[in-house]
């Protein structure tokens, strides 16, 4: 496909409900379907094999791009840091920007990094295992990054942001690529596991959430819960179709508005709460908390960093509530 071919493709898609809503349908019954079955049966034994590997093959295909001709230019668009960039966007922007990625590429504040660590075991500490969580999403961004920029300066291919640069600008570079009809395929294959075990993080939350607050056995809650996504999961699919033309919160489109709502309110507010729940009096305590998370071997919590948990901590959340909302 040409570079347009490729972007009349993309845009097809979203124009059409009936195919989105047909694979919006299989993934929330695939979703369920595993998260009925357990995290240990179910997404332990997809996640182990396809995401060791997707990161070998983000790790291949970075060291293919920045060994391409032209490929300087692209590292430097990327890893340089322009100014006059920073000062047309406005620097209290980007930092909340970034804040907000970190809170949502690490599932905080909306209870799925906190639903996974409960079926955590006590051999090790929290810090020493949120370090490893930590440095290896970072390694992956880097990655991908490097997979990316290199090759769309080398291709000639234009960057774009969003959703159009995973399903118009990659496409493009694989085409450009030897072998890109096989390395294409695989990155979609693993990108695809990848997604989904995002999906059934957020699943597994909500689920977790009716076990325990209202006893339903796991089929039940996957049942109900399923039922209930395949509805609120409809506004997505017509979003960029039927109701193109509907713009909600500050002339936001459908999507745009649902990731406004949660970048900028819920992830914060969410974190927020968790983090007075466990340094303060009114909920488990800094004392209490300290210990359950030094329980095991590996990196241990400082009780001394008490006030920065209890003071600064809340007043940097509370910053990026409230420039998200500027």
């Amino acid at each position: 496909m040409s570079a347009e071919d490729t972007k009349a493709a993309f845009g097809n898609l979203l124009s059409n409900p009936k195919e989105m809503t047909f694979w919006m349908i299989l993934t929330v019954v695939l979703g369920f379907f595993v998260c009925s079955r357990g995290l240990q049966n179910g997404l332990e034994k997809i996640s182990k094999f396809m995401m060791s590997a997707l990161l070998i093959l983000i790790v291949v295909l970075a060291i293919h791009s920045i060994t391409l001709s032209g490929a300087a230019e692209g590292v430097k668009f990327y890893l340089v840091p322009n100014m006059k960039s920073v000062s047309n966007v406005g620097l209290k922007n980007i930092i909340t920007a970034t804040m907000n990625q970190a809170f949502f590429t690490l599932s905080l504040g909306v209870a799925a990094m906190e639903i996974f660590g409960s079926y955590m075991s006590k051999d090790f500490t929290l810090a020493g295992e949120g370090i490893k969580i930590c440095g290896l999403d970072t390694f992956v961004a880097i990655m991908s990054g490097l997979i990316i920029f290199p090759a769309c300066f080398s291709y000639g291919v234009e960057v774009d942001a969003g959703p159009s640069l995973i399903f118009v600008t990659l496409p493009n570079v694989f085409v450009n690529m030897a072998g890109g009809r096989v390395w294409g395929c695989l990155f979609f294959l693993f990108m695809t596991f990848a997604s989904f075990s995002t999906v059934i993080a957020v699943f597994e939350n909500i689920m977790s959430f009716c076990m325990d607050m209202f006893g339903w056995s796991r089929n039940k809650a996957a049942a109900v819960n399923g039922i209930i996504i395949l509805v609120a999961s409809m506004p997505c699919v017509l979003g960029y179709n039927v109701w193109k033309n509907l713009h909600l919160i500050g002339g936001r489109d459908v999507l745009d508005s649902e990731d406004f709502i949660v970048s900028n309110l819920l992830l914060p507010i969410g974190s927020l709460v968790y983090l007075m729940f466990c340094v303060t009096k009114w909920g488990w305590g800094f004392d209490k908390y300290i210990d359950e998370a030094n329980t095991g071997k590996g990196i241990k919590i400082c009780k001394k960093l008490k006030l920065y948990f209890q003071f600064i901590l809340p007043i940097l959340i509370i910053f990026i509530l409230v420039q998200g909302l500027m």
